[in-house]
């Protein structure tokens, strides 16, 4: 433990620093300080000297050395228990150093800016922060290290309690703090610089990938009780980082898997959609003129499998939308972009429902897909494709009409965040029958049927890729299917198409095929 008799600041994150200062200067703590920063403490009335004063050498470089000193890094790195090291320090007059409290340069912020500079993003490199801070840190034992202003309450409070002292255990878990962050901060600089030179580069990927995420929660448990879990963002926070819960339980593990696929179905409807998901697959999905007619659709598809399920909706949730909910029995959560006011009113009489709001303009499109597998990583591009009609190759006879092309287009779009193998059946512009998550796409044909039952008359099959074997267009041909949209490249496609034509069915191809596993 130590007692803190003197504290060096220097924040470019302001943010909680007054009252904390102010907290140190009662408890007689002599503060150390730097050009914004003294001038900040000074202005709030308490004394502060500065470090140019302190080490009597002047900042220079347009202020690119400040810190790097003896008497600073002398001050944080002496071990207290050694004599030779006491010797030294009495020997060259530097005084102990026993608090630091630092965050460095912006440079995060900096770099997300657009079209911003090197030259700009260099400045943004923080060199005596993150010296101070690894100074501070590996001489734990003696000295705290504050580099997260979150902190400033609790170490003020634990210095009130007891007369100006911190034990170990705070003291090695701020030092394992101020590590972590330094480690971050040079993976940041570390991969900007390396974005600059992907040109040079035969591969999009770098030769290491570091991740960082920050935990957000805690939850219940995993997918099992008997798993441990949380949840952690990442450094743009955006998606379900920002989501608002409004009304209901505590999201579990589950819940927050089955969201992401559901924003995944509906960030890219424009017209009012609904989906409902079960285990990160949809029962039934719909876009239509009014969101409480897409939710009426999506909610047929499937209503059994839809039970206990995750509604997501891309529109604000109205008064009559919120009716259907209500009434469609048991569902786990919703989530939109918000609730108006009577619409919420309605919902929250079902106590556990989980009410979400998202704006699904925080969610990015962009960025890899990322899946770990035992003893390594693997790194992909989002599935991003966007088809167009335009893109598309009528391979029959029978060409679909322009409604049908319309509902075609409906499914593909749906299919891609369907797990593989995976069909579809749509009329107009809703899922009638699903087939997903399935060893064999004929396997996904006759689920897709059995889903719909009389409903698979006159609809349009859509296949994630493509269709091996003419019997899933037998089988197609015999519940009334009458067009059917497929990637083709199929060693059978001569087979497939000719059996297509036999039954009367206009099929499509796009030349692109969308697994998802």
């Amino acid at each position: 433990m130590i007692k803190v008799k003197r504290a060096l600041i220097s924040v470019s994150d302001k943010k909680g620093l007054i009252p904390f200062v102010k907290g140190l200067h009662a408890l007689d703590v002599e503060i150390l300080s730097t050009g914004g920063t003294a001038k900040q403490i000074r202005d709030a009335g308490v004394p502060a000297i500065e470090v140019s004063d302190y080490t009597g050498f002047p900042e220079m470089l347009d202020g690119r050395v400040k810190t790097l000193h003896p008497k600073i890094h002398g001050g944080l790195l002496a071990l207290r228990d050694k004599e030779e090291h006491m010797e030294q320090i009495h020997r060259h007059d530097i005084g102990l150093i026993d608090m630091v409290v630092v965050n460095l340069y912006p440079f995060e912020s900096v770099t997300k800016k657009k079209n911003v500079s090197m030259e700009e993003a260099i400045e943004n490199i923080d060199i005596g922060g993150p010296s101070m801070l690894r100074s501070a840190a590996k001489n734990f034992k003696s000295v705290a290290v504050v580099s997260n202003p979150e902190r400033y309450e609790k170490i003020l409070k634990e210095l009130q309690i007891n007369s100006g002292i911190l034990p170990d255990t705070i003291l090695y878990r701020l030092a394992v703090e101020a590590f972590t962050h330094t480690a971050r901060y040079d993976t940041l600089i570390s991969e900007f610089l390396k974005k600059k030179t992907e040109s040079e580069s035969f591969s999009p990927f770098p030769d290491e990938v570091r991740l960082h995420f920050t935990k957000v929660q805690d939850l219940r448990y995993g997918e099992n009780p008997h798993q441990q879990a949380a949840f952690y963002s990442d450094s743009d926070a955006n998606g379900l980082a920002k989501i608002k819960q409004r009304h209901g339980k505590e999201l579990s593990f589950n819940n927050i898997l089955d969201l992401n696929a559901a924003i995944d179905f509906i960030k890219d409807f424009k017209s009012p959609a609904a989906v409902i998901i079960k285990h990160n697959n949809p029962t039934g999905m719909a876009e239509d003129t009014e969101l409480s007619k897409a939710f009426k659709a999506a909610l047929k598809t499937d209503p059994i499998s839809a039970f206990g399920g995750i509604i997501g909706l891309n529109k604000k949730v109205d008064l009559p939308t919120a009716k259907l909910i209500e009434s469609s029995g048991f569902m786990e959560c919703v989530i939109a972009p918000g609730f108006e006011t009577n619409a919420f009113k309605q919902l929250t009489k079902k106590k556990n429902l989980r009410l979400i709001e998202l704006n699904l303009k925080n969610v990015k499109t962009e960025g890899w897909d990322l899946k770990r597998v035992h003893g390594g990583l693997l790194v992909q591009d989002k599935d991003t494709k966007d088809i167009q009609k335009a893109d598309w190759k009528v391979v029959t006879q029978k060409k679909p009409t322009a409604a049908q092309m319309e509902a075609l287009l409906f499914g593909w779009k749906v299919i891609r965040n369907v797990k593989s193998n995976a069909i579809l059946l749509v009329k107009g512009k809703q899922t009638v029958g699903i087939g997903c998550g399935q060893t064999s796409r004929v396997e996904s044909v006759r689920i897709a049927i059995e889903k719909a039952g009389a409903n698979t008359k006159n609809s349009f099959l859509i296949s994630d890729a493509f269709i091996p074997h003419i019997d899933n267009v037998q089988l197609a041909a015999r519940a009334g299917v009458k067009a059917i949209i497929q990637t083709g490249g199929s060693i059978a496609d001569e087979d497939v198409i000719k059996e297509a034509d036999k039954h009367k069915i206009a099929m499509v191809f796009t030349g692109a095929r969308h697994f998802k596993h």
